[in-house]
Parts: C-alpha cells; structure tokens; sequence
C-alpha cells in the first residue's frame, strides 16, 4: 500500500509572538533539542511511511537547514520515497497560497503523481505522537472517503478550533470552523486520510468558488459534508497540542515535566527524531540544585544557580548566583550571574545581563514574559510578566531599565510588529 503525507508547514504563528519573527512555526524550537516539525515527520516514519511532501511559504529558511535531505528521519532517499520540501511559485495569475487548500492544489499534480492509495494530510505545528496505521484501519473499515482525526479539548478552547459534531457511527455529521459559541469540545486535529479522487473533486471545486478562503477547515471539510461524502472522525485519545499560541507552547513544556509526564518524549518504542547539532556534555556544578528539569548537552551551569521546572537546551550558559523557574531557554543563551528569570520564554544566542529580573510578577494571572533571539541586554534590567524584548535588540535600544505588561522594545529604526 502506497501512502503519500503532505506536511503543511507555511504557517506563520503572528499568535506566538518574537519566536516566529526570524522562522515558521513548524521550525519553532521545542523541549530543548527538536522543533515541531520533528513530531509529524517522526510521526510518519515510526508509522513506516516514507514519501513525505513538506510545504512551506512564511520563513522557511530555518525550516529547509532543518530538514536538510532527511538523513535523521531516514528520509534521504531517491527511488523509495524520500522527503521533498515545496515553496510557493509564481505563475500567471498564481501568487503565495491563499489558504490550505489552496497550498495542496497548487502542488496536487506531484502529490497524485505515482498514484498513491491514499493521500495524508498533517499539521506541521502540533505535538503529539501518533500511530498512523491505525487511521488508515479504521479508514478502510468503514469504506470512508475522507477520515479525519478528532480530540477532546477543553470546552472553553473549543472556539479556537473546528468544532466537528458526529453520529454513533462517527460518521461527520456537521464541521464548524472556530464557533464562536462552540456547542462540543471535539475539535478537529488537522490530520486527514483522503482518497485521491475525492481530495482532487473537492479541491478543484472549492478552487471555482469565489467567495471560499480555500481552506480546509472553513471551507472544503464543511463542503465535503454537505455533499454527504462518507467522511468519518477518527477520535485520538492520547496527548496532542496545537502549539499556536504562547500560552498553550509554554504549557507544553510544562506538561513534559508534570510526574509522571503528561507527554513523555523518553518512549524508546516511538523515537522522535531530530536533526542535532554536536555538543559536549553538560556540566552542572554540585552546588546548582536542579529539580524537575530538563537540561540537554552543552550547558554549563554554574554554582549557587537555581533551576525548578524548566528546559534549558543545547549550550545556555548559566552563571553563578541566577535562579530560573518555569521557564525555555533555548539554544546558545548566556544568562549573566545573579540574574531571576520567572515564567519566560527566551529564544537562541540571547545575553542577560547581571543582576537583571525577567518575569517580574505583578499579576496573579499567568502572564509569559518573551525576548526574541540575538538580543542582547544590559546590566539590571526588568522585565515585568507579559513584556516582549524583540530579536536583535542591543543595550542602547532601552530608555528604561524597566520594561512593562504589554511593553515591546524593538532595535531603534525597526518597524517590525508582532
């Protein structure tokens, strides 16, 4: 049996603030060594399908080095299938794709090519791990034309998603794109099983409507079950999240360390694989104290350094005297001594100068504060809980050692906006 997944990976995050200015959501670092990207790719090759079609369009540059020709995913390969990375291009009254669907008609004729059995359509930018097999079972057990996958939510995250209604038999009885009164917490997770008929008759419908946004969720599913296709739910009951927002990225590095972990990325039966730059071990001097963490390789950690819940990645250098709580710290940051860093998330090749407090609480509500990467900070600086540092920023772009909720310092001259 053929199969041939489309990874969608062209989304822009604007919802995730400084971490998607210099990358697409998809290339966005997580749990200290992968990025996002790393979970549906592995996801497909722990599940033995190896002809993978990536499609970018916001910032893919990261995402491309990234993938590079698939080598830690087993995926570098010429005439067994192989991953293959897709950009937007222009033709004839054809600019930059106008939604998702639009994204998988642009590129059907390379997607139907070798004329798979069936065509997998995934989310690029959620976390979960996921036995694909198993959707294609169900998918042949009920002669469906299209399966998508479904998952419980909490009722008041519902809106943010499609909000799908079934019957006994889960066949799909209506699909609601983002509610603003959602009347059922089973949302649509992103991922979809088509026939290769059906997907090419309703993409190229959707295509003549000129009022669609030419979207899966808005537009094709929602038209697909008013054409009583069989389309049928397929509901997954383990761990997912839609990292699309600060908010639910941080709470998903939060629930890798609950015990025992609402998401263990330790199972040896389903690896996720990455592609990781060479480090040496890390170093943590016995007088840090370090609970409930994850630290990967490269980091020196030095005495009287403090670190509770938090994922410290690849190379962060912490020094003497600095207390971390709740908090990311990614690749390469150099955090000064005597610094207080409290429910934040700051990105790769950052430096925080001594004596500074980030995450300053003066709200009881959970409030992330961010600093985007290559920014550098000077001495004693104040970050209250919900204040953004954007990327690049140097020392002489702060008027004030105190950076306030809903404050965002930018490098002078810099017209960027989240």
């Amino acid at each position: 049996m053929f199969i041939r997944a489309v990874i969608l990976a062209g989304g822009e995050g604007t919802r995730l603030g400084v971490l998607t200015a210099k990358r697409t959501k998809p290339a966005v670092p997580f749990a200290g060594k992968y990025r996002i990207i790393d979970f549906p790719l592995s996801n497909c090759v722990n599940s033995k399908i190896f002809d993978v079609m990536i499609i970018t369009q916001y910032l893919p540059q990261s995402l491309i080095h990234h993938i590079g020709s698939g080598g830690p995913w087993d995926l570098n390969r010429e005439f067994t299938g192989g991953v293959k990375i897709f950009t937007p291009f222009k033709a004839k009254g054809i600019n930059w794709f106008s939604g998702t669907a639009d994204a998988v008609l642009q590129n059907l004729n390379y997607i139907l090519s070798s004329d798979p059995d069936y065509v997998l359509i995934l989310s690029g930018d959620h976390v979960y791990s996921m036995d694909f097999e198993e959707i294609i079972r169900f998918h042949q057990q009920v002669k469906a034309d299209v399966t998508i996958c479904v998952h419980n939510v909490p009722k008041e995250q519902a809106g943010r998603f499609g909000v799908v209604d079934i019957d006994k038999q889960k066949r799909v009885l209506k699909f609601t794109e983002k509610p603003d009164n959602p009347v059922t917490n089973l949302v649509n997770m992103g991922i979809y099983l088509f026939n290769p008929k059906v997907l090419k008759k309703f993409l190229v419908e959707d295509s003549h409507e000129p009022t669609s946004q030419h979207d899966f969720g808005k537009n094709v599913l929602p038209a697909i079950v008013r054409a009583r296709a069989k389309i049928f739910a397929f509901p997954y009951q383990d761990y997912w999240v839609d990292v699309g927002t600060t908010q639910s990225y941080w709470k998903a590095h939060m629930d890798l360390l609950t015990v025992p972990p609402m998401y263990d990325i330790q199972k040896r039966n389903w690896i996720i694989h990455t592609r990781s730059e060479e480090q040496p071990p890390a170093y943590i001097h016995p007088h840090a104290l370090i609970s409930n963490s994850l630290i990967c390789d490269g980091c020196i950690i030095e005495p009287d350094v403090s670190i509770n819940n938090s994922v410290i990645s690849p190379g962060v250098v912490i020094k003497r005297g600095t207390k971390i709580e709740e908090s990311i710290i990614l690749t390469d940051t150099m955090i000064a001594n005597d610094t207080t860093i409290r429910k934040a998330i700051i990105d790769k090749h950052v430096f925080i100068g001594p004596d500074s407090v980030i995450g300053y609480a003066k709200s009881k509500k959970i409030r992330i504060s961010m600093i985007g990467k290559n920014a550098m900070l000077p001495e004693g600086i104040i970050l209250e809980d919900g204040g953004m540092i954007g990327c690049d920023v140097a020392p002489r772009d702060f008027s004030s050692k105190t950076i306030h909720f809903g404050d965002f310092i930018l490098p002078k001259g810099s017209n960027h906006e989240i």
